[in-house]
């Protein structure tokens, strides 16, 4: 099947409203992008374009690619032996797998939270500083205070600024999850990558994390994978269906899930598979 039309940040569509992120950094196009594990073949020619500062959301079944893909942003599966992609995957016009690219300083760029929150067996402050200390160059006050907007900028700050120098493991799962965002925003990226953020968090601790990103796509790019449709149609501008590797269908939020132009999106959307 060959994928539809994809709406991009510019030129517009009428398909697609007016990215609130024209201009700004963080804008990744994927043009014909495919990817191997061993013989297996994960994702098949995407062609994607997401916009900066706003959140796409990556859905559909498990083992549709969508995790494949969204690793694939930051060069983490290269770190897996035996993979190989073809096509190209581009951040603000760069391409991330050009041999020019050092992948460190990428994923400085392009962070990334796991669906099971891994903190440091660190202190609270340790595991937000621990990002620009190794990069160097920061005097204890810069670090002081990057830790400081990292962690409000992840919502956290008020809850944990009593304790910093107490264990990030002493903290619920929800606010390591949390301290985790904080982490990676540290670096000050222009992407932040998510996959599954929410799923092994109880509801009050879920509504914060989609409260959190609905702040952060002011200042940078957000995509998220995730199983809850629910949760796609709330915190997303973007919405792109993977099934078997393959991509479907994207488009606005509220038109992928009130009107869909895939048979396989209705589908998948309402419940009759996946």
């Amino acid at each position: 099947m060959t994928a539809p039309s994809i709406p991009r940040a510019t030129p517009r569509t009428r398909d697609t409203p007016r990215a609130a992120g024209e201009g700004h950094p963080g804008t990744i196009v994927a043009e014909h992008f495919s990817f191997w594990y061993g013989k297996k073949q994960a994702l098949d020619a995407i062609d994607l374009a997401i916009p900066a500062r706003n959140v796409t959301a990556l859905i559909g079944p498990s083992g549709c690619g969508k995790s494949t893909f969204l690793r694939s942003i930051n060069r983490m599966n290269e770190l897996l032996p035996g993979t190989r992609h073809e096509g190209a995957i581009t951040l603000d016009g760069e391409g991330i797998y050009s041999k020019t690219i050092d992948a460190t300083a990428l994923r400085q760029r392009i962070g990334m939270v796991f669906q099971r929150w891994n903190p440091f067996p660190k202190s609270i402050y340790e595991n937000v500083a621990w990002g620009p200390r190794i990069n160097g160059g920061r005097s204890r006050g810069e670090l002081d205070a990057l830790v400081e907007s990292s962690l409000r900028r992840a919502a956290l700050w008020d809850e944990v600024k009593d304790r910093l120098r107490q264990s990030a493991l002493g903290l619920s799962g929800g606010q390591q999850q949390r301290l985790c965002i904080a982490r990676a925003l540290a670096n000050e990226p222009e992407v932040l990558l998510l996959d599954e953020p929410a799923s092994a968090l109880d509801p009050i601790a879920t509504q914060k994390i989609e409260e959190l990103l609905y702040e952060l796509k002011r200042e940078l790019t957000v995509v998220i994978v995730t199983h809850n449709l629910q949760q796609a149609a709330r915190v997303s501008d973007y919405t792109a269906f993977f099934y078997m590797g393959k991509l479907v269908e994207v488009d606005a939020t509220d038109r992928i899930f009130t009107s869909p132009r895939e048979e396989r999106t209705d589908a998948y959307i309402t419940g009759r598979f996946g």
